[in-house]
């Protein structure tokens, strides 16, 4: 996928396309559904009229999260919304998909079958703390799903470090990339809210696990995105685009503004 071949050269913006509430789950208010897939459309259009890369279609609106496998209601409500973004968007915008908390199989069926390049992993290896739980994960399992249903072109973004858990044991986060890597993944991620904190973060990536791709999975905005992503590759964007804060509406002038900040660095 471009985005993929271009880290290196090109520092990547992803923006999130936060969901509402899905069918399915406990804060669904029902007739809102078409709703949600429209918003989540203009929300992709936004992002691509803007200059960023591509998206990531998150179920964060659901509030409350299954571990692992996801009600099919989510899968297939998320279904027919990737499939709608794909076809509101030109070929060269990437698309992602995250099941939270971290089905990565019912994610990578919906991107492997809509059209999508790309799956955020809460959990690839190891084992996390996280609101809802024990979160672990089981690298042998899904890519084992992946071989059997050929969905390798559909790349990995693991995040190692998150707002989402913390990990258990304490493992250094060097360590924690280089298992993901050695898992598969073509890309991984970390965020902190404390500046110094992820760039002393990215530097332990890069010298545990050089040339493995690392962007940024939150906590950037216009005010500190040059001086972060002068040490990273990319960048996935929610709160900074979205008029109002997180689940907002994507705001094409804020997108724009903060794509051609990373374009001059």
């Amino acid at each position: 996928m471009p985005i993929f071949e271009n880290f290196g050269s090109k520092r990547v913006v992803l923006g999130m396309v936060h969901l509402g509430a899905l069918p399915g789950t406990p804060f669904f208010a029902a007739g809102t559904y078409e709703a949600v897939r429209d918003k989540a459309v203009n929300d992709a259009r936004a992002l691509e009229s803007g200059g960023a890369d591509g998206c990531v279609v998150q179920n964060a609106g659901d509030r409350v999260f299954a571990i692992d496998d996801a009600d099919p209601t989510i899968v297939v409500a998320m279904t027919d919304i990737v499939r709608a973004v794909r076809e509101a968007t030109g070929p060269a915008f990437q698309i992602g998909v995250q099941i939270l908390r971290n089905d990565l199989k019912g994610a990578l069926a919906i991107a492997h079958v809509c059209g999508g390049s790309f799956l955020r992993c809460g959990a690839l290896v190891g084992a996390t703390i996280t609101a809802s739980g024990l979160m672990q994960g089981n690298p042998s399992d899904f890519q084992s799903y992946r071989s059997r249903i050929g969905a390798q072109g559909v790349k990995l973004v693991a995040e190692i470090h998150s707002m989402h858990f913390e990990w258990l044991g304490g493992r250094p986060v060097g360590e924690i990339a280089r298992a993901a890597r050695s898992a598969g993944t073509d890309v991984v991620s970390l965020c902190d809210p404390d500046e110094e904190k992820t760039l002393r973060l990215i530097q332990e990536v890069k010298t545990a696990a050089p040339g493995l791709p690392l962007v940024i999975g939150g906590y950037t905005d216009h005010s500190n995105v040059a001086r972060l992503l002068a040490e990273a590759d990319g960048a996935i964007v929610g709160t900074a685009f979205e008029k109002g804060g997180r689940g907002g509406a994507v705001q094409v002038d804020a997108v724009r503004e903060y794509v051609d900040i990373v374009a001059r660095l």
